[in-house]
């Protein structure tokens, strides 16, 4: 498989198109537990949790939030194409990332104290874990463009 010019460019299309999906079921999720916590349902059979519940609920929609601000970026980058665009993409994606890693050291807390996690908490917590793997590729790829033409702007 032959890889020239605009690689970076085929790959970061579908890359965002699927770090979007998962930003916007993360918030989602994150919305919906936040809406239950604050109606006073922290013991509702699908949410459930411990003490550290309401930390990742907020965290997971701060970095749901400023995840989709760096897609929203990241798709003006794909369509602009050049170095300015590609540090202010880059920029967000490295705070998008560090507040989903502490999102994600969130999620380690709250599986390491234990109790009743409902089907909704779980499956936030697996798309806390999905994005930040996804955002990390995102953010290698841009990476990659900033050190070699071949992956990036020119």
């Amino acid at each position: 498989m032959a890889y020239g010019r605009g690689t970076g460019r085929k790959l970061m299309g579908p890359l965002l198109a699927a770090n979007a999906v998962m930003i916007l079921i993360l918030l989602g999720l994150a919305a919906w537990s936040l809406d239950k916590y604050i109606n006073g349902n922290q013991n509702h059979p699908h949410l459930g949790g411990n003490p550290s519940t309401i930390f990742l609920i907020i965290y997971a929609l701060l970095a749901g939030v400023i995840g989709a601000c760096s897609v929203i970026l990241g798709f003006a980058h794909l369509r602009v194409w050049n170095d300015v665009s590609l540090a202010s993409a880059t920029t967000t994606a490295i705070i998008s990332l560090a507040v989903t890693a502490l999102a994600f050291g969130l999620v380690c807390k709250q599986i390491a104290m234990g109790g009743h996690r409902g089907k909704r908490l779980q499956a936030l917590e697996a798309f806390v874990a999905l994005s930040g793997v996804s955002q990390l590729l995102y953010l290698l790829l841009l990476h990659a463009g900033m050190f070699s033409s071949r992956y990036g702007p020119a």
